[in-house]
Order: structure tokens, then sequence, then C-alpha cells
């Protein structure tokens, strides 16, 4: 029993002696715990606001890169920033209110709240491959691309797809009139860019020589084989002095292509180059044929 007493009242001295060498109390220590402490209440700021950077940087995204046609599947939050951003209340399907899943849409912003929402089904079920991603942690967004078929159609699909997209590519690598530098011709051949990009690459070069100049990455934050090179530097093949009016000529082309096949956006760069871009996501199956 002493034994017993004794040790308890050694416990306590010890205590009382680490409490006093600075250790935190259990008083302090509810008081630094306290939400509606000045700390507290700064470190939630701080988070709200790193969370409201992020959504803003996924509405520009989607506001400049997604097609135009697209339905955008979005908790309140997102789709009350991505209206802000410029995209039109009619393309936007608000999960959570009048739809209880993302079906019918083409892109889902997958949002913490989506997440927690929809939980592995939004990966397993709906929407499998990422095309873009903003910030990290808890806070990240992802742009996903919805799966109409269901998630094993879509794989079979991006498959198929990449398989086409490599024999393009290395067709093009063999075409005498197209040039193009040791990065772009990794990327034709493991299936890495655009199918539409192909298509111009191609017919561009049955008119004229063409330069590959380099492959633009307009999709942030993934490397995936879902969200391939949708841009792309591009020149005439001869330097000369009709350099600009060829670049020009090109520039016409493209423009007066139609859809799928109408770039998102096509302009020149200086005087003998060009930039083209197109809209997310790739489409799947456009080199399969019928």
């Amino acid at each position: 029993m002493l034994a017993g007493v004794l040790a308890v009242a050694v416990a306590a001295a010890a205590a009382g002696a680490f409490i006093g060498r600075g250790a935190t109390s259990p008083a302090a220590m509810s008081r630094q715990a306290d939400p509606a402490s000045p700390a507290a209440a700064s470190i939630n700021a701080a988070s709200i606001r790193g969370a409201t950077a992020v959504r803003d940087q996924a509405a520009v995204w989607v506001a400049r890169q997604v097609a135009p046609s697209a339905i955008v599947a979005c908790d309140p939050a997102m789709c009350a920033a991505l209206q802000a951003g410029g995209v039109p209340a009619g393309r936007l399907l608000m999960l959570g209110t009048a739809a209880a899943d993302p079906l019918g849409s083409d892109v889902v912003v997958a949002t913490p709240a989506l997440r927690t929402q929809f939980g592995a089904r939004l990966e397993t079920v709906y929407a499998p491959a990422v095309i873009a991603s903003f910030g990290s942690g808890t806070a990240r967004i992802d742009i996903r691309a919805m799966a109409p078929d269901g998630a094993a159609a879509y794989e079979a699909a991006l498959a198929a797809d990449r398989g086409a997209r490599i024999s393009a590519g290395r067709q093009l690598l063999r075409n005498r009139h197209i040039q193009a530098g040791s990065g772009v011709q990794a990327a034709l051949r493991a299936g890495e860019v655009d199918a539409r990009l192909l298509a111009m690459f191609a017919a561009l070069a049955a008119d004229q020589p063409l330069r590959i100049l380099a492959l633009a990455d307009p999709s942030p934050g993934v490397v995936s084989l879902a969200a391939p090179y949708r841009g792309a530097e591009i020149a005439p093949g001869r330097a000369g002095t009709k350099t600009a009016a060829r670049a020009r000529a090109m520039l016409s082309f493209l423009r007066g292509q139609r859809l799928p096949y109408l770039p998102a956006q096509a302009a020149l760069a200086g005087q003998s180059a060009l930039n083209i871009e197109y809209s997310a996501p790739s489409p799947l199956g456009l080199l399969n044929g019928p």
C-alpha cells in the first residue's frame, strides 16, 4: 500500500517538475486548442484562402481549356466559381441539389466535397481518368473525364485509342515531309499526342513540308495517357521569302476545319510559326476507323 502511495507521489512530483521546466499545462493546452483562439482563427483563415485559391485555379483552367460544348459537373461552391470564371450556368450540372450523380456530364470537377460524397465510385464508376489537377493534400481538386459507358469500357477505349495514336505517330515519323526534334519524336512513338493533332499534322504535311517545333502540355498536375499533348508549335518546313505566306495559309486551313478538328486556339507566333491547341478532354476513337 505504501509503495503504491509513494509511486503516485513520485509520479506527481515528476509531472510537476516537467511542467515547471516549460511543458504545457492541461489548462494551457486547452486554451491553445480552443478553435476561437486567435492562433486557430489564423490557421483556419489561411486554410480557407488556400482552398479558395485552388478552386479559382481549377475554374480558370476549365473555362479556358474544356470544350465549350462540354457539360461540367460540380458541387455548389465550385459551380459558383466556374460561373464567375465565365462558364455559362447552362453548362453546369450542380451535384448535391438537383442531380444526385454526374451522369450526363462530360467532365467532373472533383473537389474534396465530391470525393467525400461519392467515395471510390467517383473513380471506379463515373470518371476514371484525371486530365488536370490543382493543389495538394485534402484541398486537391482533380478534373476528371466522364466514362458514359462505365470505367471498364472507358479503359478499353483508352487502350485502343493509345494503340491508334502510336501507329499514327510512327507513320508521321516516316513521312519525309515532316521534321521533328527528338522530344517530339519520342512523344509520337509513345502515343502521347492527341489524335486531332496527329490528323492535322498529316493533313498539313500532305500540302507542304512541316516542322513540328514543340508540343504543349496544357494539362497541369498529371502525367496520363488520358491527357495527351493537345497543343503544338508548328512551322512550314521550307525557309525562304514565302515562309510567312505559307504560315498564313496553314492558319487559314486550320481555322477552316470543322469539329472535332477545329482547334480551340490557332494563331501566328511571329511571322513564320503557329501555335495550335485543342480543347479538353481528348476524344477517344477518332483514329480507330468506323
